[in-house]
């Protein structure tokens, strides 16, 4: 199958790519810088961008299927329009190049909650997506565990360098966190398993923690000392973004909408996407090990140095 990716060099594409390759697909790597890109051996690199129309109808001449991974993550409060642009852009574009297939990968969060700013934009650029002539499978992930996800090198290094925590009371909700090889294999899979088209899929991990819970077994992993967390009401997100800024490398725009989506449990609800999928699911524990092991993880693309990071979806 003849495939493109959309943020072929993000955490999650520079992923993607290569493991659609081992799964015997033609890939194509939508980017827009090609010399910020080092694909591997056989892909085609198209320079290309979601918010200039004008560029995307060579990318997607002869695509079979595309894969959408694009969403700002940058200070500012148009990153929301930015996204439903780009998402129409790629909708019309799609839509007249014959796609048959886009797989978007979302957040978890139910429907009828009052979703944060973060995941109300992923919703919204699902819905956007739906309505193109193609079939839409989408794919909801909350925390992606993986060394180059903004969300858990946030955690990571609070754990490192915070052994006292004051932070929002929701770091009691619940979260179901997923290894970024787990969510590569869904994203591989759907692409195989024709039943999902059309379909809407909720991806997790094995094991419900809270977002405290998470912290703590973090630093199991890391072998540190437990942090002590107190939780409490009046510490606002804005707030807390500013300290996460001062003590991680995670700019306080991009921490401020991850601190928001604390406040919306994310847990999957229902688990089948595992009667087309098959997919052995890593323990958050192991996750976290192979995450600060990045050396044993394949990567065969460079990063943008763009100030808008491509976040995968969810919470990476």
């Amino acid at each position: 199958m003849h495939v493109l990716v959309t943020g072929a060099t993000g955490f999650v594409g520079g992923r993607l790519v290569p493991a659609l390759r081992a799964a015997g697909h033609d890939v194509r790597a939508l980017v827009r810088d090609p010399s910020a890109c080092d694909p591997p051996p056989g892909v085609e690199v198209v320079q290309g961008d979601l918010l200039e129309p004008g560029t995307l109808a060579p990318a997607l001449e002869g695509i079979d299927a595309a894969y959408y991974l694009v969403h700002s993550m940058r200070a500012g409060d148009d990153y929301e329009e930015r996204d439903r642009n780009a998402a129409r852009n790629f909708r019309e574009a799609g839509s007249d190049a014959g796609v048959d297939r886009v797989v978007y990968l979302g957040g978890l969060g139910e429907d009828g909650d009052d979703l944060s700013p973060h995941l109300r934009s992923r919703r919204e650029v699902e819905a956007i997506l739906s309505e193109g002539e193609y079939d839409l499978t989408t794919l909801r992930a909350a925390v992606i565990v993986g060394d180059e996800s903004a969300s858990f090198r946030m955690v990571r290094q609070l754990v490192s360098r915070l052994p006292v925590m004051v932070t929002p009371q929701w770091v009691g909700n619940e979260c179901q966190p997923v290894a970024i090889d787990n969510v590569v294999a869904y994203l591989v899979g759907v692409l195989e398993a024709p039943e999902t088209a059309g379909g809407t899929f909720g991806i997790g991990g094995p094991d419900v923690l809270t977002y405290r819970e998470m912290l703590v077994r973090t630093a199991d992993a890391m072998g540190r000392r437990k942090p002590f967390v107190v939780s409490v009401p009046v510490l606002t997100p804005k707030l807390s973004s500013y300290w996460v800024g001062f003590v991680t490398d995670v700019p306080s725009g991009v921490a401020r909408p991850l601190i928001l989506g604390l406040k919306n449990p994310v847990v999957v609800t229902d688990d089948s996407i595992r009667d087309y999928v098959d997919v052995d699911l890593t323990p958050f524990e192991v996750a976290v090990e192979m995450a600060l092991a990045p050396e044993t993880q394949t990567r065969q693309s460079v990063p943008h140095s763009s100030p808008t990071a491509e976040e995968h979806g969810g919470r990476s």
